[in-house]
């Protein structure tokens, strides 16, 4: 940094040394002095250019990976991140710090994170005036961090939230001489109209943002076949279909990992914890038994089924449809069914968590427990390998993308009850590899019926799992080496 900082002073002096010699030989040919001044600083700006554009050696193996949100909570961009390490790249990873990123990315030597904060703007006046204010506070934070970093060959940055990323990533590129590519998980506008509405003039301001800075990259990425052909369709994009893959660490969870953290949870939910009396020579959680003397872990028969859940807690996943369900299963079980006892967890941060925990509160079941926990991300691919059952809530904004919850609890063949919406056939398939609802009263249904025989594993619960073994397909690494590294290392 110190080499660089160096060189762009020496480049000032020099520049200032011209303007001198130039104001010096034109003082006497009758030249204004704003003619001068115009030369001065127009030689201060080319310089200033120069210095942004000069690469090293090393400028072909550096990549920037932004995302103007948590990094933690940024999966896709995680993978994004590791798979580029693998591959020899320098990572300068960009994005808010408010949870812990994933041990792999915290491990690699290649992968450096730079934290950015989420600015407020003004808090007083109207909300038009702190939202202007937090975008131009965000430009110049995001100027700042990516204008001082040495050249990156390309610059990843993922959409949404592109306002004001994409325009500020775009010049920077443009500055520097680097390659942008967006990677696409939705469209920005729709998620801002669930809470504003279509026609909310922030909407239809952000609408024209991502069509008229979105063609401008390099390269484009998408999470669907159908995103690829309306991007082509309606915005002029040719983009690159990347599928969502789960990364290695989800799997099935071996017996002993699930006893562990089913043990850790019970320290902080009532849920994980057995109602029975402690043996010194045994562990027990609701779920499992470990005998210490022998080190061995069962699950025990009489368990109830694990059902599991994760959000954002934002506007596009309605989890009432879920709590209404559940209190209709457990109607089931009070009407003399054969059913389980659900342990439910629902996993994530964000904005409407209390609103659902105090719905949750409300609600009176007993035969059904329900715990908002918050994993670390280590703890996550553990529990997801644990359950017996996933639902997905996600309904997309736009309805062109898929959630990675899914293609996580498939990596941990790990069936899934999920909501309908336009493109959820690239990834769900009905009766396959789980089921599709569209209300309340048909998830309760299907929670019925693929629990009627559980713990047994030959009822359709069972038959889901065997499916998702044998059709394993392509894991994250190889997807994202098919796909992405050509475009990174085309020269």
């Amino acid at each position: 940094m110190a080499t660089r900082c160096t060189f762009a002073a020496s480049l000032a002096v020099l520049a200032l040394v011209a303007a001198l010699l130039i104001a010096h030989y034109t003082a006497g040919s009758g030249v204004t002095c704003s003619v001068v001044s115009v030369t001065v600083v127009t030689a201060l700006v080319s310089l200033w250019l120069w210095s942004l554009r000069r690469r090293n050696g090393g400028t072909d193996r550096r990549v920037c990976v932004l995302v103007l949100g948590d990094i933690g909570r940024s999966p896709r961009m995680q993978y994004h991140a590791l798979s580029l390490s693998k591959h020899g790249y320098n990572v300068t990873f960009v994005g808010f710090l408010d949870t812990k990123p994933h041990q792999d990315v915290l491990r690699e030597e290649k992968i450096r994170i730079v934290p950015i904060i989420e600015v407020k703007g003004v808090r007083v006046g109207p909300k038009i005036l702190t939202y202007v204010t937090k975008v131009i506070l965000q430009c110049l934070q995001l100027l700042h961090v990516l204008l001082k970093m040495e050249t990156q060959s390309h610059l990843l940055m993922q959409n949404p939230p592109g306002l004001p990323s994409i325009a500020v990533a775009w010049l920077v590129c443009v500055l520097r001489g680097s390659r942008f590519v967006i990677d696409w998980h939705n469209y920005g506008y729709t998620v801002m109209a669930l809470s504003h509405g279509q026609t909310h003039p922030l909407v239809r301001l952000a609408k024209w943002y991502e069509h008229f800075f979105g063609p401008l990259a390099t390269h484009n990425l998408c999470v669907t076949n159908a995103m690829k052909i309306d991007l082509q369709k309606n915005w002029g994009i040719k983009a690159t279909t990347l599928y969502d893959r789960p990364a290695s660490i989800f799997r099935e969870t071996p017996l002993k990992l699930q006893h562990e953290l089913f043990m850790r949870l019970a320290n902080a939910y009532r849920q994980f914890q057995s109602k029975e009396s402690e043996e010194v020579e045994v562990e027990r959680t609701v779920f499992s038994v470990c005998d210490l003397a022998g080190d061995t872990v069962t699950l025990r028969t009489e368990r109830p089924a694990l059902l599991l859940s994760s959000t954002s807690w934002t506007e596009d996943e309605d989890f009432s449809v879920l709590l209404t369900a559940l209190e209709e299963y457990e109607g089931f079980i009070a009407g003399g069914a054969s059913l389980p006892s659900v342990v439910c967890v629902i996993t994530g941060k964000g904005p409407q968590k209390e609103h659902y925990r105090k719905l949750i509160d409300s609600l009176h079941l007993e035969h059904v427990k329900i715990c908002t926990p918050w994993l670390e991300a280590e703890d996550y691919p553990v529990l997801l390998g644990s359950a017996d059952l996933g639902v997905c809530l996600h309904k997309s904004s736009s309805g062109l993308d898929l959630p990675m919850k899914v293609v996580d609890m498939f990596g941990c063949c790990l069936p899934v009850c999920a909501i309908h919406f336009n493109c959820l056939h690239e990834l769900v398939k009905h009766e396959e590899n789980g089921l599709i609802f569209r209300n309340s009263q048909e998830l309760a249904e299907q929670l019925k019926s693929l629990l009627s025989e559980f713990p047994g594993s030959g009822g359709r619960l069972g038959v889901f799992r065997r499916n998702l073994r044998s059709s394993r397909g392509q894991r994250w690494d190889d997807n994202w080496d098919q796909n992405v590294l050509p475009l990174i290392s085309a020269p």
